[in-house]
């Protein structure tokens, strides 16, 4: 799932940097995954230029866009670090 993510987004935003953690392990017995088994928690920290002069939210929404479909079924959490390459 990592590399399906990894691809999206690089292929949407090209970030110049792209760093996903898999941090589903840690979840294991949470609410949410007996809900939803096999959605995954995950970690994410990217740098990329569509972020520039962009508000948390509006990032967030392209990172959602990017992720499509995997938001509802592949992905159950996933926390976001996402800065424009100014603010590096």
């Amino acid at each position: 799932m990592v590399n399906e993510i990894e691809n999206r987004l690089k292929s949407a935003l090209n970030p110049t940097k792209l760093e996903i953690e898999d941090e589903s392990g840690a979840h294991a017995h949470h609410r949410g995954a007996r809900e939803r088994p096999g959605a995954g928690h995950y970690n994410l920290f990217i740098v990329s230029e569509a972020f520039e002069g962009k508000s948390r939210i509006a990032r967030h929404r392209l990172i959602y866009e990017a992720l499509g479909g995997l938001m509802q079924s592949e992905i159950h959490a996933l926390k976001i670090d996402a800065k424009a390459p100014s603010e590096q």
